[in-house]
């Protein structure tokens, strides 16, 4: 299942944003709550104060190896809002994809880390949560905010969405 982490401190850009995503991949299935992101001030600098993430879970299921592709054009809907110069900040708008599974989340990086793996044209990618025994878990890499049980609650509901989504194609859901 298709997932967008969306943040910034301007609701207009996270707007903007979901409906750039919902011309490329349909309408979101399922939308989170705009969640304060709180839990480093490492974008302070680019793109202010007061942020607030957002995540869509997208209907249409993707294989994989989109993952280099759909992070491209993320990082190009980024540079066309920044570009467009709406607000101060030289970075208003993150775009962060990746997809999850039964058994996992994975996240699109343009940054190496000894914990990612190249996957082409200088995109990475990490598993970033594992589910296991019925609860998503972190790794000792995982970024502060998706340790979050909130966060995590979201991820249990995309995790039945997509289980359902599988047992109505295939009439088998496997176990994890």
């Amino acid at each position: 299942m298709l997932i967008v982490a969306a943040f910034s401190r301007y609701e207009e850009a996270l707007s903007w944003a979901k409906a750039q995503a919902a011309a490329a991949w349909g309408p979101p299935a399922l939308e989170s709550p705009r969640f304060d992101f709180t839990e480093t001030d490492y974008y302070t600098a680019t793109m202010g104060t007061n942020l607030k993430k957002v995540f869509w879970a997208f209907p249409q299921l993707i294989s994989p190896e989109r993952l280099v592709e759909i992070k491209l054009r993320t990082n190009q809907w980024e540079e066309e809002y920044a570009a467009a110069k709406r607000h101060i900040e030289p970075r208003p708008l993150n775009l962060d994809p990746g997809y999850l599974t039964l058994g996992k989340l994975v996240l699109a990086s343009t940054k190496d880390f000894a914990h990612r793996v190249y996957l082409s044209q200088g995109i990475f990618a990490e598993v970033t949560l594992q589910y296991k025994h019925h609860s998503w878990r972190p790794y000792e890499y995982t970024f502060a905010d998706y340790r979050r049980q909130d966060y995590h609650q979201f991820f249990s509901l995309c995790r039945e969405t997509l289980k359902k989504m599988r047992s109505s194609e295939t009439g088998i859901v496997p176990e994890i």
